[in-house]
């Protein structure tokens, strides 16, 4: 599928080991279940003998899987508060991981690292275990040490890639393994409410510090650009409305792409996808546009895990087209999203989600021909090929095989 995530086992170890002494120092439908839904539940564990590389590994465990198992396997998930056990309850339904918020976070790194440690279930394929952690505004630890994007802007790039190496290495210390942290969207208007959180303010420099961002967290955790195609284009904040950009695809290809080319062709893990429209290309949001992802693969050469913005961001804009959240995840897993992300209430029913109504409306889609079914088993493959890395980089962290 795309390069194995590329290891540096001693940076990582001695990396980890001064994180934490600095932490120890130192935030269809889919419905709620109902007696007669049925738990997708999670495949167990089996030897892969025959499978020398993760993809080839990915594919024979998709193989094995049925249709409500690989639709589960693409959700990722927040479920409030320190204690581990409603996290594990979802990872126990066979989701591919979670995403650590504010109100996830211990008091310090150790603490951190119990927890995420009590999320692996599976030797073989790493839980996924996200955060956003940009630095600065967007920080959901307070013993990262690291610059915010906004002071490394009139930096040379080396600056960028040194603070984003300390920062992946905090975060890898505490069990982290995936950052959503580096924003590849422009903008130089201060008014916009993603301008102090890019990495540069014009299309040039911010891809060079993107891409150095991508290096510099190389080998310690999966590393994720955001929000494509460009947030700086369109005005407005995607938290509570479908932002509009008014560019032509050529306009496009001239400026915003420059940071997400230049991310591809580090190989970055994963590319997050936005709740932003460019109506010149596709009136859709991008999360759910057939043609932003064609052009992610195709134009920009991504080939790795395409995870959407928080899928409850839809819901929350009051548009009578997102309402549905089962509607909602079908469309994306269609587009070509493989990774779809929830930032979940104490209680999802509030919106109407549950694991098992999400993996209903995805499988239910793949048996109407909505979804080809090619489309999920890519999905779920990638997905797990990424996850299967992820083991082997902790694996050989432990001083395993």
């Amino acid at each position: 599928m795309r390069r194995i995530l590329r290891t540096a086992v001693t940076v990582l170890a001695l990396v980890g080991t001064s994180a934490l002494l600095a932490g120890c120092g130192s935030p269809g439908s889919a419905v709620a279940p109902t007696e007669t839904t049925q738990r997708a539940p999670s495949p167990s564990p089996a030897p892969s003998p025959t499978a020398s590389t993760p993809a080839e590994w990915a594919a024979e465990r998709v193989a094995e899987m049925s249709v409500e198992q690989k639709a589960a396997s693409l959700l990722m998930l927040h479920a409030p508060g320190t204690d581990p056990g409603a996290m594990r309850e979802l990872i126990d339904q066979g989701v591919a991981g979670v995403i650590l918020m504010g109100d996830n976070i211990p008091a310090d790194a150790a603490a951190l690292g119990e927890l995420t440690a009590a999320l692996q279930a599976d030797p073989e394929a790493a839980t996924l275990i996200g955060i956003d952690q940009e630095g600065g505004i967007v920080s959901r630890i307070d013993w990262d040490p690291a610059p915010a994007p906004w002071d490394l802007v009139g930096q040379p790039p080396a600056a960028t890639r040194e603070a984003f190496a300390s920062r992946a290495g905090v975060l890898a210390a505490s069990g982290v393994n995936v950052n959503f942290g580096i924003v590849a969207d422009v903008t130089d208007d201060p008014g916009s409410f993603i301008y102090d959180r890019v990495l540069g303010t014009e299309p040039v420099s911010a891809a060079e510090r993107v891409a150095a961002a991508v290096e510099g967290e190389r080998g310690l955790v999966a590393s994720t650009v955001k929000h494509f195609p460009g947030h700086g284009a369109a005005p407005g904040d995607s938290h509570v409305s479908v932002p509009s950009a008014p560019l032509g695809i050529d306009d496009w290809r001239a400026g915003p792409a420059a940071p997400f080319r230049a991310a591809a062709e580090a190989e970055v893990e994963l590319v997050m996808t936005g709740h932003l429209a460019y109506p010149a290309v596709d009136a859709a949001p991008a999360s759910l546009s057939a043609e932003w992802h064609r052009i992610l693969r195709d134009e920009l050469g991504f080939d790795g895990v395409v995870v959407t913005d928080d899928m409850l961001m839809l819901q929350h804009n009051g548009l009578a087209e997102y309402r549905d959240p089962g509607e909602n995840a079908i469309r994306a897993v269609a587009a070509g999203g493989d990774l779809l992300l929830y930032v979940l209430p104490a209680d999802p029913s509030e919106f109407g989600i549950s694991v098992d109504g999400l993996a209903a409306s995805i499988a239910g889609a793949v048996e109407s021909g909505r979804i080809p079914a090619a489309r999920l088993d890519d999905a779920a493959t990638r997905v797990l090929e990424l996850r299967r890395e992820l083991a082997e980089v902790a694996g050989e962290g432990d001083g395993g095989e």
